[in-house]
């Protein structure tokens, strides 16, 4: 009779190996059965503990992508979660190595500092933050400008709680007369006439305004205690609240919903049955939150310097008047702080487009211009204008931006410079040129923000879905593309290089040659 077989045993845990000291949390999402009971049975081999649930015992999340991350943990329990957060492809290559790889290059972040996408170019590099933002400071020729104007340039852009996510299935969207310039290679004139044919704009249903309204002043409010975390958090909850085709009643209505975990729900229902937020008007009688929340409503005064001024004793605008140390940028936002706030109806940005498309074909013929911002995202008015250059022939928009200011200020529509950035000429930082500043609406003293960035045409698809957003939008797709091992800014999409000494791996130094928005995106999501 032949021998009776025995069972396989598998191995005893190793307390001593590869993974010891660590305990994970897997999300299952997006992975193979058969992979994932591979992997726990690894990391149980060599000394990990798996949970079963995020709590505070947990050392590493795993996950396919920040999708999967999520999709499964709500954004409160991210925010407490003090452990790392790493793509399963470190497991992978550890496991392949035989020893735990740097964890570096695996990161998936869940937190990237501010919203710095729209103008890496612009800031300056700090020692103590790892976003990507901060990898480079750009050569100002025109105007010197501190630090934390440069950073406010960004935070700014943050100050429109506008939240309607473009659709990116196609090269161009039907939303103004600006879209139809997306791509360079189409002639500028016929675009102005089919444009204005087909440009409408959007109106979301608006239902739950009172929500809303709410949660963008506390965007604001921890936008300016300098925490971006939760300021993104509510920012996320308006992108899907204001959306909805119904009012809500109950906090039950949205708590399956993206961006509503918990702690959001709570703030839904008591707002839906009392009218108001107890947590808001906490905020609102506290003297230092208000008063450093009114100063960083002036354009040029970030976190930081708002809580410095109240600290010097400073409680209102007129108090800063007299205050020696605002820049020049600073004194300037000041001064028009009531202009500033003012929206732009949507019928005067696009007169102003039209002028500027003229005033740029008159210099050098060809030149594509585009109103970015919430005003081709179709909204009914803008915070301000973010205006997008460039020139199909990839030359001619070379010092194109000195002469274009020059002819802007003899027309009376630019008035005041804030930063003026020039690297076309020099083959610097991308090579694109940078203009912020206040102009007016022909016939009108109103100061209104205006942005202009000029872009190589090789790179001008980048800068477009930069400028155009919305925030929401950019940090997503910086995320995902985070997530497959590229890092995307306004300038590229270029493979990350790994890091070291415990420091995030850094960009390429090439990016993909990639000529629309719609090829950006699908790259993005399709490496």
């Amino acid at each position: 009779m032949a021998p009776k077989r025995t069972k396989r045993k598998s191995p005893s845990p190793d307390p001593q190996g590869m993974f010891a000291g660590m305990t994970v949390f897997l999300i299952e999402d997006g992975v193979q059965s058969l992979r994932l009971q591979i992997w726990k049975q690894k990391l149980v081999q060599m000394g990990a503990k798996v949970e079963t649930q995020l709590s505070e015992k947990v050392s590493h999340v795993f996950a396919i992508s920040s999708d999967a991350l999520f999709h499964h943990v709500d954004d409160d329990r991210l925010a407490r979660f003090k452990g790392h957060v790493l793509l399963y492809r470190w497991l992978e290559e550890s496991l392949a190595a035989g020893e735990k790889v740097s964890e570096d290059f695996y990161i998936l972040k869940v937190d990237p500092e501010g919203f710095d996408i729209f103008d890496k170019s612009l800031k300056p590099k700090q020692a103590n933050r790892n976003s990507s933002s901060y990898d480079e400071h750009s050569h100002c020729k025109r105007i010197k400008s501190s630090h934390e104007e440069i950073k406010q340039t960004n935070e700014e852009k943050k100050g429109d709680i506008e939240t309607n996510s473009v659709s990116w299935a196609s090269n161009t969207e039907p939303h103004s007369p600006s879209s139809l310039t997306s791509s360079p290679g189409i002639s500028s004139t016929q675009d102005k006439d089919v444009g204005m044919q087909m440009s409408f704009q959007y109106s979301p249903p608006d239902l739950n305004k009172g929500i809303t309204e709410i949660f963008g002043k506390l965007v604001n409010i921890y936008r300016a205690l300098g925490d971006d975390r939760r300021s993104f958090s509510y920012y996320k909850a308006i992108a899907v609240v204001e959306k909805l085709p119904f009012k809500v009643e109950s906090a039950d209505q949205v708590k399956d919903l993206p961006g509503i975990g918990k702690s959001m729900q709570d703030h839904i229902q008591e707002i839906v049955t009392t009218g108001k937020l107890s947590k808001l008007e906490q905020f609102e009688t506290d003297e230092k939150v208000k008063t450093i929340t009114l100063f960083g409503e002036v354009w040029g005064i970030g976190p930081a310097t708002a809580l410095k001024l109240y600290e010097k004793g400073h409680r209102t605008l007129d108090d800063l008047k007299n205050e020696d140390s605002l820049t020049n940028a600073q004194v300037i936002g000041l001064k028009y702080f009531d202009d500033i706030k003012t929206r732009i109806p949507r019928h005067e940005a696009q007169e102003m487009e039209l002028v500027l498309q003229k005033a740029a074909e008159d210099i050098i013929p060809g030149m594509v211009v585009v109103c970015g911002g919430s005003y081709r995202r179709g909204k009914a008015s803008c915070g301000d204008l973010d205006i997008v250059i460039t020139h199909p022939d990839g030359k001619s928009h070379k010092g194109f931006l000195q002469n274009y200011v020059k002819r802007l200020k003899e027309m009376k529509l630019l008035r005041e410079d804030l930063i003026f950035s020039t690297h076309s000429e020099e083959g610097t930082d991308s090579g694109v040129d940078t203009y912020f500043g206040l102009c007016t609406y022909p016939g009108r003293e109103l100061r209104h923000r205006i942005d202009f960035k000029v872009y190589p045409r090789d790179i001008y698809a980048f800068g477009l879905i930069a400028w155009t957003g919305n925030d929401v939008l950019n940090r997503r797709l910086r995320l995902l593309a985070e997530s497959k091992g590229y890092r995307l800014d306004d300038t590229g999409l270029f493979p990350a290089t790994h890091g070291s000494g415990g420091k995030r791996g850094s960009r390429g130094t090439a990016s993909l040659k990639l000529e629309t928005e719609k090829e950006v995106c699908c790259k993005t999501f399709h490496p």
